[in-house]
């Protein structure tokens, strides 16, 4: 009978070998995919920009100083993820003397990736009393008052992984309180 040649027992060493290089590569494969995920798609804030506010009815009455009118605000909200922004916390507000005289929720949405969504909030304001020794800015026949826009919501990047954005933006607005037209507006 011929015996067949017993191969000697695998060393250790090149088991130890095979496993430090498979690690290796498994931990450079980690590394790129972090690396990617940061550099590509990082999330970023939305952007907000105001392009125009309108009072389309205005009263004041000089009897008692108080003002009530119809607020519309125009804007555009741009997404720079290369993922879509979810939101569901969003408001308007409207300010005057560091007081909110007007609110309106902006309804939950989605704006999808890199792309700009345009958005017209309008809202009555109720009557108000306007200061003459309040904080805010009223000289002669003007007054100022401020809105805030603010959006918070998600961004799920390669459907794995949810961040948190948020988005805001204030507009200081002049009107002439003798007939309600916007004489200066700044965001």
């Amino acid at each position: 009978m011929i015996a067949k040649p017993q191969r000697p027992p695998p060393s250790g060493g090149t088991n130890l070998a095979s496993c430090l290089v498979a690690t290796i590569f498994l931990i450079f494969i980690l590394i790129a995919i972090f690396l990617v995920y940061f550099i590509l798609f990082r999330p970023q804030d939305p952007k907000i920009a105001v392009s125009a506010v309108q009072l389309p009815s205005f009263s004041f009455s000089a009897s008692n100083a108080t003002a009530n009118f119809t607020f519309s605000q125009y804007a555009s909200v741009t997404n720079p993820n290369r993922a879509t922004f979810s939101h569901y916390d969003s408001s308007l507000q409207l300010l005057y003397s560091g007081n909110q005289v007007g609110f309106m929720f902006i309804p939950a949405g989605t704006i999808e990736a890199q792309t700009t969504k345009y958005m017209a909030a309008t809202f009555h304001v109720q009557s108000f009393p306007l200061s003459p020794s309040s904080q805010a800015l009223r000289v002669g026949p003007a007054l100022e008052m401020e809105s805030r826009i603010s959006m918070a919501g998600r961004v799920r990047v390669l459907h794995l992984f949810s961040h948190h954005v948020e988005a805001k933006t204030r507009c200081r607005i002049a009107v002439l309180v003798t007939d309600g037209s916007i004489i200066g507006f700044h965001c």
